[in-house]
């Protein structure tokens, strides 16, 4: 039976502007998404103010979707065995505007987190699925560029979306930021609607699969590193706000560009890391975490200063920005023979890692202090990079 990744439709029975329509969709699909997912980083502040609840408990706006993407991102391959992708791919794009849009009029911060869920389950369900589609939307040759288009959404959306949004919020209330999305959501599945053709599945996924990918010990490595990197990540950026503030400063106007600056600086990260990952995949790893685990412990000592902070946070983002590509090449190599299976579960340990960190961070908030948010993320991150160390294949 073929792999999902061999099934393509006549792309050439269609005009080529109508399939990479499909293409710039999916892209704008991932950057929906990410912006939806991180959104609440950079207004963490003002939703707990007009929610009257701690910056801690506020991070579970972060920490809630992660964990429901992670389950969503296991249980969408094998729930949606049989359900053709366009379908699947725009229900969630149209489930993620209502979560947008409800995430705006919360009345309170229980209906926030409700509408938090639904957007984990878009996010967790759409990445499971939409990974082998650029080799089934366009011919051998273009599925290179389709790629670096459909998930250059993550990367624009850490350099567009959470500092705009976060711009919006501190101008206009934060509430103006999740209508702001779910207006873009609401657009982009138009655009899948419209420019996605019949994707139907070739080959299904079950859970038995990823419980066999455990018996891979590459794999194990994989998810354990992305665990450890992941978390200690979002520990600390989950909450760069309130560090930002209360360490260096810095002001709520200066706030919005500083965030652009880190986006910047992990798109860089991201080109550069992508090809030499291809090269020597292990060293990249070493890398990004002991680059990442240096800036972070840095912070603690050097970041209550607004230019070493500045700096710093313009490094964060240069070393962290290569963590998406350079773990999906890893478990691309580790398993080759089921990639589909390996990049959902590799989603769902991202996830589920993104969600532990922002509730590791939101104790650490409320019980120590801002400052040990970098300790513990350093940390998780310096584990890593240890691992990496000793990895000898």
């Amino acid at each position: 039976m073929a792999n999902d990744n061999d099934v393509r439709f006549d792309a050439g029975a269609i005009p080529p502007l109508y399939y990479w329509f499909a293409v710039y969709a999916l892209g704008l699909a991932t950057f929906s998404l990410v912006t939806t997912q991180l959104l609440p980083v950079g207004l963490l502040t003002t939703i707990a103010t007009d929610l009257n609840v701690s910056i801690g408990t506020a991070g579970l706006t972060v920490t809630l979707p992660g964990i429901v993407a992670a389950v969503a991102a296991l249980l969408f391959s094998a729930a949606s065995r049989r359900t053709d992708r366009r379908v699947v791919l725009c229900t969630l794009m149209a489930l993620l505007t209502a979560a947008n849009l409800l995430s705006a009029y919360a009345s309170s911060f229980e209906v926030l987190l409700t509408a938090r869920i639904l957007a984990g389950i878009s996010t967790g369900g759409f990445f499971a699925i939409v990974g082998p589609l650029a080799g089934r939307l366009v011919p051998g040759p273009a599925v290179g560029r389709a790629m670096a288009i459909i998930f250059g959404g993550v990367a624009v959306a850490s350099v567009l979306g959470v500092p705009l949004a976060t711009l919006l919020g501190d101008t206009n209330g934060w509430r103006s930021a999740f209508f702001a999305i779910a207006i873009v959501s609401a657009i982009t599945f138009a655009g899948l609607l419209g420019a996605l053709p019949r994707l139907p599945v070739a080959q299904a996924i079950t859970l038995v699969t990823f419980y066999r990918l455990f018996g891979n010990a590459r794999v194990r490595f994989g998810l354990l590193v992305t665990f450890c990197l992941v978390t200690g990540h979002f520990t600390a950026y989950t909450f760069v706000r309130p560090i930002l503030q209360e360490l260096a400063g810095i002001s709520t106007a200066l706030m919005s560009p500083l965030l652009f600056t880190y986006g910047v600086a992990g798109v860089i990260g991201n080109f550069i890391a992508g090809p030499a990952a291809a090269r020597d995949i292990r060293c990249v790893i070493l890398c990004i975490t002991i680059g990442l685990s240096t800036v972070l412990f840095l912070m603690v000592v050097l970041g209550v200063a607004t230019l070493p902070a500045i700096v710093l946070l313009f490094l964060w983002g240069l070393t962290y920005g290569g963590t998406s590509v350079s773990l999906q090449t890893w478990m691309n190599q580790a398993e080759p023979a089921t990639p589909e299976a390996a990049s959902a579960l590799f989603a769902g340990m991202f996830n589920l890692s993104i969600a532990f960190g922002a509730l590791l961070g939101g104790a650490a908030v409320d019980g120590v202090g801002v400052r040990s948010t970098l300790w513990f993320g350093g940390g998780l991150v310096l584990c890593a990079a240890l691992m990496a160390l000793r990895k000898s294949d």
